[in-house]
């Protein structure tokens, strides 16, 4: 057997919401969903660190493993859990997620603070909403974005 000697230290929050960030995801499944999504991410070997969201979105805290891209985890990620979603008929029509999403990097010392972020989804949803948090974390990140594309709404 061949010695693997890789070694990585990279932390991601993944941010996607619902397609035109409709209020869908139910409190009575959410957290089937959320362990479905977990045993994605797990059986691809990385190591989710937390996930929760809100009605219109999820964010994902990951260990991620340099076997899989970021776009490849999460086109995975939300084309196995839209399918799940629309067999076990929780919705009475078809669910998809929005194709845009966000990644993050962490350093090690910042995680602790990201998970009590993303385990306090909906104190934080109080005050401002999805699309001003996503606002957020680009101008945060420095991320140049076309206020155009930014989660398209149903119209």
């Amino acid at each position: 057997m061949a010695e693997n000697n890789t070694y990585t230290q990279i932390h991601i929050q993944l941010v996607f919401a619902v397609k035109f960030r409709q209020a869908l995801i139910q409190n009575e499944w959410k957290d089937d969903l959320f362990k479905y999504i977990t045993g994605v991410i797990q059986n691809r070997k990385h190591k989710l660190l937390s996930i929760n969201g809100m009605p219109d979105h999820i964010h994902i805290l990951i260990g991620l493993r340099p076997n899989q891209s970021v776009s490849d985890l999460v086109q995975e990620v939300k084309s196995i859990s839209s399918k799940w979603i629309n067999e076990n008929n929780f919705i009475p029509f078809r669910f998809e997620w929005q194709d845009s999403f966000g990644a993050f990097s962490y350093g090690k010392s910042q995680i602790n603070d990201v998970i009590r972020y993303i385990e306090n989804q909906e104190k934080h949803h109080y005050k401002k909403s999805f699309r001003e948090e996503y606002v957020d974390f680009l101008e945060k990140f420095e991320i140049d974005y076309n206020e155009k594309y930014v989660f398209k709404e149903l119209i």
